[in-house]
């Protein structure tokens, strides 16, 4: 899952971008309201996290022109103001929840994992099945033939893009801006170790393997 942090306070922006993939999400971070609008506008996200007191374009307005263009992404407002006036207007112009900093991370999870479960009823689901392969979104869980498996961030956010794209198959830059949130470098093996990671843990004990390599092209996963 893929969420989007706007927050201007290089600190607090570090420690959510840390916590969150570590959490298992892919994260995308702006420093500033214009630049995260355009993000909020040009890609789909599971969540926001969104700080009021942003430069070039304050949080409220970058929540309002978001509900405006129909981008309906669940919105976490983040800000130091604390007081009711302050929330009701964060909620009244498009924002989903609010928390007041300083705050608890582990709260701040799971504010956005609520945020998300009640989305997602609408939209995506939140178990994903690629043949006997389970993955439960919520509770960060997989399993392959009812038998669990462990997964650290980077290897769970790879698997939830193939299961997400079954059938597809899935290159070497596509795979690094979604799990590693930077560009294609043709001389870095970092996807090649990642893959071959996460294929000993889902294909090693099964006679039907599921990841395959598309020479010069990629990797894929899908049933035989």
């Amino acid at each position: 899952m893929r969420i989007l942090v706007i927050e201007d306070d290089a600190k607090i922006a570090s420690f959510l971008e840390k916590g969150l993939r570590e959490a298992g999400f892919t994260v995308d971070s702006r420093g500033d309201g214009q630049a995260g609008l355009e993000l909020a506008l040009g890609f789909s996200y599971d969540a926001a996290v969104i700080d009021l007191m942003l430069p070039k374009l304050d949080g409220l307005t970058v929540i309002e022109t978001m509900r405006t263009e129909n981008v309906n992404t669940p919105v976490l407002i983040l800000s130091a103001r604390q007081s009711v006036d302050d929330r009701i207007q964060g909620l009244q112009l498009g924002g989903d929840d609010y928390m007041v900093k300083p705050f608890s991370f582990s709260e701040l999870l799971a504010r956005v994992q609520a945020l998300i479960r009640r989305d997602k009823k609408n939209t995506q689901p939140m178990l994903l099945r690629v043949g006997d392969l389970e993955m439960d979104l919520l509770k960060h869980e997989t399993y392959r033939a009812g038998e669990r498996i462990e997964l650290p961030a980077k290897e769970y956010s790879l698997l939830e893009y193939m299961m997400r794209h079954p059938g597809m198959v899935l290159s070497k830059t596509a795979i690094l801006d979604r799990v590693y949130d930077y560009s294609f470098d043709p001389q870095t093996n970092v996807v090649d170790v990642l893959v071959c990671r996460l294929r000993n843990k889902i294909d090693k004990n099964f006679e039907d393997k599921m990841i395959h390599t598309v020479r010069g092209m990629g990797y894929v996963l899908k049933t035989q």
